[in-house]
């Protein structure tokens, strides 16, 4: 699977498509053809992926959990920003190699219609400790609790022969994009004390009890939230850091003018229901819950290599 490497390009641009009228050999071909150039562009340096969406895909062949993305307690998911047949994303270290990538992938399928699509960047991209770490619009360190080695990373996304999926989807992995509105000048109104509060770690990544980023806070020494806050947005989404949520995120910052200002959260992994839903659900009530809002984005599957996925398409 084209995840990319631990610590990601610092611009990506990302695309939804909708095919048009083909018949099914035909959409087959032009999905190839896609494949093809994608695979072009990792060659000329570019992180480059596919993502299949639930519609695009037989039933009885279909990976079992995909589906169309749910809209969850806040979403105002708009329907020309959701779902897709496929999503294609490309990642270069500008911002025109990004563009100029996906020029080429989209110029490839010229039948097929953009849907949506948004450009991402990663603001202080870098890797330290196996982990690729940036800063978001809410000025805090982004990617903390990703696993720092290629192993343990291709554990959590990679789907396995044992899980009950179609074997052609063994060595893929569920993709979830949110495209999330950020309140950056609400919360900027608020100190930076109460900030790493709402967060549940200090902004470069330290927890509030003291532990290092790399170490885990102690949250049974603190069992009223004192220190760390009962729903304060790491303490809900991993409420046992030695038991880190079967996933790895992949955001970036987006910033589309006139106050539009927030994150393109991706996220891979295995399984969609131990993985990202198991989090969102235990983050219903954070405090952070008033300065997020859910636009848009889908669920799409992430074929592994090779084109044996091409007899999935419906």
């Amino acid at each position: 699977m084209a995840l990319g490497s631990l610590a990601p390009l610092s611009y990506q641009r990302t695309v939804a498509l909708d095919l048009g009228d083909q018949s099914v050999p035909g959409r087959r071909q032009e999905l190839l053809r896609l494949s093809a150039e994608l695979v072009r562009q990792r060659g000329a340096g570019l992180e480059a992926r596919i993502g299949l969406g639930d519609g695009l895909l037989v039933d009885g062949v279909r990976p079992r959990q995909l589906k169309e993305m749910d809209s969850f307690a806040g979403d105002v998911l708009d329907p020309a920003q959701s779902h897709g047949d496929v999503l294609v994303q490309c990642a270069a270290s500008t911002a025109a190699g990004a563009r100029s990538g996906m020029d080429q992938v989209v110029g490839s399928v010229p039948g097929w219609r953009v849907r949506w699509s948004i450009d991402g960047f990663r603001a202080d991209n870098r890797a330290e400790g196996g982990r690729g770490l940036a800063r978001n619009p809410f000025h805090f360190t982004e990617g903390l609790g990703n696993p720092g080695s290629e192993a343990e990373t291709l554990d959590r996304v990679l789907v396995r022969a044992d899980q009950g999926e179609p074997d052609w989807a063994v060595g893929g992995s569920y993709q979830v994009v949110r495209i999330i509105r950020l309140a950056t000048e609400l919360w900027d109104k608020d100190s930076v004390e109460e900030q790493e509060r709402i967060v549940g770690r200090r902004r470069d990544g330290r927890w509030l009890d003291g532990a290092p980023a790399g170490e885990q806070p102690n949250y049974a020494a603190d069992p009223a939230g004192k220190l760390t806050p009962l729903d304060s947005h790491v303490r809900l989404a991993v409420p046992d850091r030695r038991q880190s949520p079967p996933l790895v995120r992949r955001s970036y910052s987006y910033d589309r003018g006139d106050g539009d200002v927030g994150l393109v959260f991706s996220c891979f992994q295995r399984d969609l229901a131990q993985g990202f839903e198991a989090v969102q659900k235990r983050l219903e009530g954070e405090a952070m819950a008033k300065y997020l809002l859910t636009t848009g984005g889908g669920y799409f599957f992430v074929p592994p290599p090779g084109d044996e996925w091409i007899d999935a398409v419906v």
